[in-house]
This record gives C-alpha cells, sequence and structure tokens, in this order.
C-alpha cells in the first residue's frame, strides 16, 4: 500500500543522487536540463537557506503570486496562479521534521530560452504544475537520507517520481546532523498535448524512508494527502 518497494529504492539511491546530479544526469537528454541547473562557480553548492528569497535559476518566480489569476513576468517566462492553498503543517518522521508552507498550482508559459530545459518532460510550450514550498530539519546528531517527494499523486490519477522535479533545489539526499533544508518542488501535471489540469484538486505525496548514512531504515515513509 505504501509502495515500499519503490520508496526503499529510490531512497537508496538518494545519497549517490545527491552528489552526481550535475555530473551524471540518468535519462537520455537530460543533459540540457542537468547543466542549465548548475549553479555558478561562485556560489555555494548548499541548498538555500529559509527565507533566502533568491530566485530558481530555472522557473519563474512566483513569491509575489498570492492571489488567484495574478500573473508574473520575469526573464524565464511568464507564471499564472490558478490554485493555492496554506498549510503551515509540520510532519514527523522520526529524527526528520518536514514543513509544507504551501501548495500552488501554476500555469507557466517558459521563455524561449528555457523550453529545452523542461523538454525532457513535456514538449508543450506552455503547461501547469504543482509547486510545494518545504522546509526539511534533522534533529539528531547524526546525518541522515531523506526525500520529502519520493512520490507524487494526483486525483485526475497522474503520479510523478522525485526525479520528475523541475526545481533541482536538492532537497533529496543527505540531511546534515542537525541541518536543515529549505526550498522548492514543482512537478508538470499535464505534460502530454491536450492534457488539461483544471480538476487537479488534491495531491498525495509519499515521502521516502528515512535512512542512516549505513543505508540502514530508521522510520516509515509517510503518505501526506493535500487539497487545494
Amino acid at each position: 500500500m505504501k509502495k515500499f518497494a519503490f520508496i526503499l529504492s529510490a531512497a537508496l539511491f538518494l545519497g549517490g543522487c545527491s552528489q552526481n546530479a550535475a555530473e551524471e544526469p540518468k535519462k537520455a537528454g537530460a543533459e540540457s536540463k542537468a547543466e542549465q541547473a548548475k549553479e555558478p562557480e561562485t556560489e555555494s553548492p548548499t541548498p538555500k537557506a529559509a527565507g533566502s528569497g533568491q530566485p530558481n535559476p530555472q522557473v519563474t518566480d512566483d513569491k509575489t503570486l498570492t492571489k488567484v489569476g495574478q500573473t508574473y513576468r520575469d526573464d524565464k517566462g511568464q507564471a499564472t496562479l490558478k490554485a493555492i492553498k496554506q498549510i503551515n503543517k509540520t510532519y514527523k518522521q522520526g529524527p526528520v521534521e518536514l514543513t509544507i508552507k504551501d501548495i500552488k498550482l501554476i500555469h507557466l508559459r517558459p521563455d524561449y530560452g528555457m523550453i529545452d530545459y523542461f523538454h525532457v518532460l513535456t514538449h508543450r510550450e506552455e503547461f501547469d504544475f504543482v509547486k510545494i514550498s518545504a522546509r526539511i530539519k534533522n534533529s539528531s546528531s547524526k546525518p541522515v537520507n531523506y526525500a520529502p517527494v519520493a512520490l507524487l499523486k494526483t486525483n485526475t490519477n497522474k503520479t510523478f517520481d522525485w526525479e520528475k522535479d523541475i526545481y533541482l533545489e536538492r532537497l533529496e539526499g543527505k540531511l546534515p546532523a542537525n541541518g536543515q533544508k529549505s526550498g522548492s518542488l514543482g512537478f508538470i501535471v499535464n505534460p502530454e498535448e491536450n492534457e488539461s489540469a483544471d480538476n487537479v484538486k488534491w495531491i498525495e505525496i509519499t515521502t521516502s524512508d528515512v535512512f542512516d548514512q549505513s543505508k540502514k531504515k530508521i522510520n516509515d515513509s509517510e503518505k501526506i494527502k493535500l487539497s487545494f
């Protein structure tokens, strides 16, 4: 029921993935996606701290979109808010605390220069995606491996795994002792032509299990259902 086989294999793989994602993309055609996701060499490779306000390098900034119908354009494209729900809830999995701030359904029209980045996941020139704003915290004195979203499912029966995340903010993988990560995850919910996302009313995320550095499971995965 919890798809243990999938979650187990995904979480075990995450530790190595977080170190090698920029160098060895997993899918044919993902090279351009990984290349655009790299941060400048002068910047720290660690995830952005909560409240840093730094825009994502490949997805249009949506922080000013707080009401349905609002639109914002920057050099990466144009985003229109279709739905939003404030969550502000913390879910505890052993030493890991997952806080979900809000979820949004956004219609994105990428700038021409960003089309190749999304081409791996969709051939549409514009599409809808679900965005999850989250923070994860490790309350223990030992590092753990964890992914806040290993699997995402919608009420329209669409399912996506963590590799389909468009933000690439490295929330998955190793979480340092007493450390935390904060950022966004996003999943295109209508990747096929003529496919609508207007009926997306809720999402269900399945986290990974929590593993220690010896790849031993110390806590089960959790399913979290979030409605717009």
